[in-house]
């Protein structure tokens, strides 16, 4: 990644159905390990599952490919919700919105 490159904050909702898939869930996200600002995983031991939420700081492109390599895994879910791009600089701020102070 270089300097220039515009990153996002997204969290990634990882839903793990299928145990078999836990050694490769993990190989991928030791892969992108640069990208990930943190992790929590919740077993859900009465639904059989396990629920994993991953904060990236990443390129879009990033985030994109790191959700779709998870997905793809049997017995595995993954969904990315971004945080909002940069607001412009011009001063428009949602502080200076009437009832947001």
């Amino acid at each position: 990644m270089t300097d220039q490159e515009e990153t996002r904050i997204a969290i990634i909702g990882i839903i793990v159905k299928d145990k078999a898939s836990v050694e490769t869930l993990n190989d991928i996200l030791h892969h992108y390990s640069d990208y990930i600002i943190g992790r929590m995983g919740v077993p859900y031991r009465s639904k059989g599952l396990n629920i994993i939420s991953v904060a990236v700081d990443a390129p879009n492109q990033v985030i994109n490919s790191l959700a779709g390599k998870i997905g793809k895994l049997a017995g595995v879910s993954a969904k990315a919700v971004y945080s909002s791009p940069e607001k412009p600089k011009n001063g428009n701020h949602d502080s200076d919105k009437p009832g947001l102070k």
